[in-house]
């Protein structure tokens, strides 16, 4: 299964790193592509004392920084034992701030409803038909969802018109690539799943690699979810 190899891939990826000594520098901003610039925390508004939820959180950085710099209250949730490992060797102490170990869609379906939900490029690694659904429960009414996700990679491949996922490669410093299963999804269907679920599109960025030769693309999608009238 997909979802069994994308684990086994960032458990590996993040034991890499552990045994690397790898050094990760604080965030003192929130990037949502791959690279410094473009839009940051701010799309996300006033942050102060809401109850916030990272997906996907790795090694916690940018969790730690709306704690810091944007006085969030945050959960942090990552499926990875050794990636949360590494965020707890980080960032156990920073009050205010959760670390979970946990599978986000079991967790989302049985959580506190959130007034906002983000995500940097976790959404890629996990089935939309899972997630979106327990995202809808775990989202107050008006909350708001922020996530990026992967438009096209670095051979320029992507994105699909299919719910299914692709092959992808996750970059291993010093090491051979790890494969993985990734969504890959064109704008157009991210927000037909959206609205499926009970949501509103309120803005897609788009996030370009910085130089011409990189054809790397992200997207950022801005949402809340709806408010249904009785």
């Amino acid at each position: 299964m997909s979802s069994e190899q994308n684990l086994a891939a960032w458990t590996a990826y993040g034991r890499h790193h552990i045994d690397r000594g790898t050094d990760i520098p604080d965030a003192d901003r929130i990037n949502w592509g791959f690279w410094p610039g473009g839009p940051g925390a701010e799309v996300m508004g006033d942050l102060s004392g809401k109850r916030v939820l990272g997906i996907g959180s790795g090694v916690g950085k940018y969790a730690a920084h709306l704690v810091r710099e944007h006085g969030a209250v945050v959960h942090a949730v990552e499926v990875s034992t050794t990636q949360h490992e590494r965020a707890v060797t980080r960032y156990a102490n920073v009050p205010g701030l959760n670390l979970i170990h946990a599978d986000a869609v079991e967790y989302l379906k049985k959580a506190e409803p959130y007034d906002v939900i983000y995500s940097i490029h976790g959404f890629g690694y996990i089935d939309p038909h899972r997630l979106l659904p327990a995202i809808a429960t775990a989202l107050k009414p008006d909350g708001r969802l922020f996530f990026s996700v992967l438009h096209t990679n670095a051979a320029g491949r992507g994105p699909f018109q299919r719910v299914t996922a692709h092959p992808e490669i996750l970059p291993l410093a010093g090491w051979e690539p790890l494969n993985v299963q990734m969504w890959i999804l064109g704008p157009t269907l991210w927000e037909d799943l959206l609205v499926e679920h009970g949501f509103l599109v309120d803005k897609i960025d788009v996030l370009d690699a910085p130089e011409d030769s990189n054809p790397v693309s992200c997207r950022l999608f801005r949402v809340r979810r709806c408010v249904r009238s009785r």
